[in-house]
């Protein structure tokens, strides 16, 4: 009885990896032919093509961003921290107010305000403010939401997540109001404003804003992946998420590591809040939601827990949702569908990810 089981087990894994084999084949023909059909039809010229990519890559970079600190928390706790959108979104709103503050404060010398006699500090500044804020925001959420509940099973944290972001959804919505604000952004970063590139006869517009976003996200991934593998503290953090009794014992600060996880995952949202609100031009109290789920869904599809996974499942996944409708022939208003039914379909067939989960003895 005993060397029988093994043996319908292993064929019932060889057959749901045909099957697996035969719906993928099925899926990549219908893809093709509906991508065949769009391009023979030549309803859109190469020149839209191009604006379709630039904008998955400008947004893809976004959602990279974000992928990360999910991709940190989960690799120190192992749990999905679904209020990390709403720090997004105090990011978001900290760059807002920083732009009106020194938008109201005039320069003499110039007769300017000092939004647009001093561009590049303005940029700067709001950045600081807003990965400060939103820093500071998640360092509160892991002390009150989090740490109370680390010795508790996985879904507790996991619930504790949810509440948690619904609270900061509608505390921004009292506290800010529920209407959309709009980015006041500096004369040098106008969104109409940008390197016009021709193609096919006409013009593409690679917008200031738009590279300033993808170049910005690049510097924050290049940055973070070095601190984690090539620092010390980095040392550190590798050694809790792979076992934090023994981290103890080696005189690791097992919760300062995590709190200092936290303020670097916030930081990281904060600053993609400031790109989406200088790119995008528009904020409320909802905005850091569906971004926040979209980047949980790269995170997924690069490999939750592997930076570089983040970083490809970010920028793949905007590249998706820009090109996904205009590829198959849909209403472009169904590009939250396709992110979905990636994150679905990568559950289903590969839920290690593209690049590949990292795992530790602890999660084994």
């Amino acid at each position: 009885m005993s060397e029988t089981k093994p043996k319908k087990t292993t064929g019932r894994v060889n057959s749901f990896k045909i099957i697996q084999a035969i719906i993928s084949v099925l899926f990549l023909a219908f893809l093709s032919w509906r991508l065949y059909n769009v391009i023979s039809s030549g309803v859109y010229g190469p020149d839209t093509w191009v604006r379709f990519a630039i904008s998955g890559l400008i947004i893809g970079s976004v959602y990279a961003v974000i992928a990360i600190g999910y991709t940190l928390v989960y690799g120190i706790l192992f749990m999905i921290n679904f209020a990390h959108g709403e720090l997004m979104m105090i990011g978001a709103f900290s760059g807002y107010f920083v732009f009106e503050a020194l938008k109201s404060i005039p320069v003499a010398a110039t007769g300017m305000s000092f939004l647009d006699s001093y561009q590049i500090i303005s940029v700067v500044l709001a950045f600081i403010v807003g990965m400060f804020m939103a820093a500071l925001s998640g360092y509160f959420l892991e002390k009150i939401a989090y740490r109370p509940l680390r010795g508790a099973p996985r879904l507790i944290p996991l619930i504790s997540a949810i509440g948690a972001s619904i609270f900061l959804q509608n505390a921004a919505q009292v506290t800010f109001g529920p209407q959309r604000r709009t980015y006041t952004n500096p004369d040098a970063l106008l969104r109409s404003q940008g390197w016009r590139i021709p193609i096919g006869g006409e013009e593409v517009i690679l917008t200031y804003t738009g590279v300033l976003t993808f170049v910005l996200s690049i510097l924050l991934l290049i940055g973070l992946y070095t601190l984690v593998m090539r620092t010390r503290y980095g040392r550190s953090m590798r050694a809790v998420a792979e076992n934090k009794q023994t981290a103890a014992l080696m005189g690791i600060n097992v919760d300062r590591i995590i709190s200092n996880t936290f303020i670097i995952s916030g930081a990281l949202g904060g600053a993609a809040g400031v790109m989406w609100g200088i790119h995008n031009g528009i904020i409320y109290h909802f905005v850091g939601f569906i971004p926040g789920i979209k980047a949980f869904t790269a995170a997924v599809l690069g490999g939750i827990g592997n930076i570089p996974g983040a970083m490809v499942g970010g920028l793949l996944l905007g590249i998706v949702e820009s090109l996904g409708p205009a590829a198959l022939g849909i209403d472009f208003q169904l590009k939250d569908v396709i992110a979905f039914s990636i994150l679905v379909l990568i559950l289903i067939f590969r839920p290690s990810g593209i690049v590949g989960e990292v795992l530790t003895e602890e999660k084994v």
